[in-house]
């Protein structure tokens, strides 16, 4: 949903500031958060306080509504990774907007599909014990939503957060799929080619 929309509607943006918790593990939910400016990460923290990384939502994207739809617990922490200016839409408000919003229903249920799809991906990959495989599949799944000739805007940490892996593996791991031509990079920056 266009976030100017619900601007529209007389929602009014929040500011987090960098690293500001916007929500935590074994919290109730009260509202679907929508980015109008920013970046928010999802992840969960091991008990040697790893982060690893469940999604990360950008400026124009929604999160938090498996939960709210649900009424479940989050199971999550969501961190502001910049800066941003968010829009909390209460319970009743969004169910108002899956009602009232039939365009945005059809948004929401792909939005959905598309995180199941990308967490049954990840289980899968999760259960191979080879860095190499999970590394690649990682990278071709966000090079999907990035431009022909466009490189892909995630670090190595993030690389590593998002798939278990330790960052140097990470690092000797990207070089090893450009060796191979398995994936493309200029200037050490993964490229959709």
């Amino acid at each position: 949903m266009d976030i100017q929309h619900i601007i529209n509607k007389g929602f009014m943006p929040k500011e987090y500031p960098k690293d500001a918790v916007i929500y935590e593990p074994g919290a109730l939910p009260r509202y679907v958060y929508f980015i109008k400016s920013g970046e928010v990460r999802m992840v969960t923290v091991s008990e040697d306080g790893k982060e690893f990384i469940q999604g990360i939502f950008k400026t124009g994207q929604y999160f938090g509504e498996p939960a709210l739809i649900l009424n479940r617990r989050y199971l999550a922490y969501t961190i502001a990774s910049k800066d941003s200016e968010i829009i909390r839409v209460d319970r009743e408000q969004f169910f108002g907007l899956i009602g009232n919003e039939p365009n945005f229903s059809l948004e929401l249920i792909h939005t959905l599909s598309n995180r199941l799809f990308y967490k049954s991906m990840m289980l899968e990959e999760l259960a191979s014990e080879k860095a190499e495989h999970r590394l690649l599949t990682m990278i071709n799944y966000l090079l999907a939503d990035v431009k022909q000739g466009d490189h892909l805007k995630v670090t190595r940490q993030d690389l590593a957060d998002m798939t278990g892996l330790r960052v140097e593996t990470v690092i000797r791991g990207v070089k090893l799929l450009a060796e191979k031509g398995k994936i493309q990079t200029i200037k050490g920056k993964i490229v959709k080619p």
